[in-house]
């Protein structure tokens, strides 16, 4: 973390003196579930939010945290740092579990995508992923567009590798998604289908619940 906050001061210091102008936003969401990289986070209703600062540079920095309840620690608090140039974008980013027991949970990865028209391809790499299970690696591919003035529709898909998969608790596997949202009253309303190709055995001894299909209705608010 020491490490996240020096990166994070010094860049900070930089874009200051490259370019003062800075966009800072922010988000608030209610959703029947959380689902990172297709596994259940929450069991149950989430609520969840995030802070941005952009600046000019194409620098970004923010924050962004949710409750979670798999594993009882009741909140996951992300930090990143990142620079988004054209197609491109690349950066750091730390996953925590303040109120963890085991002390072993929080993660850091970089990740990186290259956008083209309405597709993107995007990876992410950690060098010991959650629980202390070794190398991860995800590669992504995301395709999104509008269905109707009103309604957009959007596609994830992604193969994740983890080194030590007794560890970590399944085997490696595919995450995919289906959203459908669209905006009404300042806000925006989604429906999620998420599913992977785990079968229950190979899911956290046998937790079909974290594993198997589920949809997840979502409101967000952004500012």
């Amino acid at each position: 973390m020491k490490a996240l906050k020096t990166a994070i001061f010094a860049a900070t210091m930089m874009s200051g003196a490259s370019a003062i102008a800075a966009e800072v936003s922010g988000n608030v969401t209610v959703a029947s579930d959380y689902f990172f990289r297709g596994l259940d986070q929450s069991t149950g209703e989430a609520l969840s939010g995030g802070l941005d600062v952009a600046f000019d540079s194409g620098l970004y920095i923010g924050t962004w945290g949710s409750t979670i309840a798999s594993w009882g620690e009741g909140i996951e608090l992300d930090y990143y740092i990142g620079y988004a140039a054209g197609s491109f974008d690349i950066g750091y980013l730390y996953y925590g579990y303040p109120n963890e027991a085991s002390g072993d949970l929080d993660f850091e990865e970089v990740y990186g995508s290259y956008s083209f028209g309405d597709a993107s391809i995007g990876f992410a790499y950690s060098d010991d992923y959650f629980g202390g299970s070794g190398e991860m690696t995800m590669i992504a591919f995301d395709y999104g567009f509008a269905l109707s003035e009103d309604y957009s529709l959007s596609f994830h898909i992604a193969d994740n590798s983890i080194e030590d998969n007794a560890t970590f608790g399944t085997e490696d596997y595919i995450d995919w998604s289906l959203s459908l949202s669209t905006e009404a009253a300042g806000l925006e309303f989604g429906l999620t289908y998420t599913d992977t190709d785990l079968d229950t055995a190979d899911c956290f001894g046998g937790d079909d619940s974290s594993c198997s299909s589920n949809f997840t209705f979502s409101i967000t608010k952004s500012m």
